[in-house]
């Protein structure tokens, strides 16, 4: 059986299944979704800027009576705080919305600035941004530094500058989207792949191979689907608002697909993006 706890490569502990908050509202919505989280076993739980919901989880966090030390809290620099000084004003600022003294791992969001010019040169960006990372993982104030939807061209261009191998990857990631050369890779270089979307937003759960699998197992198509990535060696980072989803999302740990499932769900793979469809 797949661990609950992976050791990432600066031997820091981070749970393999996570509730991802993006898309997960804000105000009371975002906090009982971290409240019903936190009942149903979760310590780990990953916001960003951007999702506009870091101050709820601080609040959930503040006000739980569960020790800081115990979770595991991700957030990310956004496109628009990319550079050097503005990546330091980006950090202060979400330790400030989150009521924190630290975060355990902070990440880059996304290796461009423009979703409308997708691959123009930003190397510089790119290297400044970076290097804040290191620079705040040196403070200790972040634990672990990693980077997100980043493709091997990034990690072969970041050999030119960083100090220190990204400690995750966080990509969006299921049966539909296996993402198996990235996989590899990250495996090669002992940087831990995060998946986010595991559910493909749910546009493909219905999938007859998905249900079959789900049928023999005795589990939903969303705990099949989970439980596919992590067997890959992934954490995974389901979003809910829905107490009894929440719940369900965290509940592989009770059984395992076999080889023969795993190579069923092999040839499900199209390369389609949930969020860019």
């Amino acid at each position: 059986m797949e661990k609950k706890i992976i050791t990432l490569n600066n031997n820091l502990r981070i749970p393999a299944v996570g509730l991802g908050l993006w898309k997960a509202g804000k105000g009371e919505e975002a906090e009982k979704a971290v409240l019903y989280a936190l009942d149903a076993g979760y310590r780990h739980f990953d916001t960003a800027k951007v999702y506009d919901n870091e101050e709820e989880l601080g609040n959930a966090i503040s006000n739980c009576g569960i020790d800081r030390g115990e979770v595991f809290i991700t957030t990310k620099v956004w496109n628009d705080d990319q550079g050097y000084d503005n990546t330091m004003r980006a950090f202060e600022a979400s330790l400030k919305r989150l009521q924190m003294d630290y975060v355990d791992l902070y990440l880059v969001h996304w290796p461009f600035l423009d979703f409308s010019k997708r691959g123009i040169d930003e190397f510089n960006k790119r290297e400044e941004t970076w290097k804040a990372l290191e620079a705040l993982y040196d403070s200790g104030r972040a634990r672990s530094i990693g980077v997100c939807n980043y493709n091997i061209e990034h990690f072969e261009e970041m050999k030119n500058f960083a100090k220190l191998v990204p400690a995750v990857n966080q990509i969006e990631l299921h049966p539909f989207w296996n993402r198996k050369e990235l996989n590899a890779f990250c495996q090669e270089h002992n940087i831990l792949v995060e998946g986010y979307c595991p559910l493909a937003r749910a546009k493909r759960m219905n999938d007859p191979v998905i249900s079959s699998l789900a049928k023999k197992h005795g589990k939903t198509n969303a705990q099949v689907m989970i439980r596919w990535s992590l067997q890959l060696g992934n954490v995974v980072l389901p979003k809910s608002v829905r107490k009894e989803r929440i719940i369900e999302n965290i509940q592989v740990f009770d059984f395992e697909l076999t080889s023969e499932d795993m190579a069923a769900l092999n040839p499900l793979n199209e390369d389609y993006s949930a969020i860019f469809s």
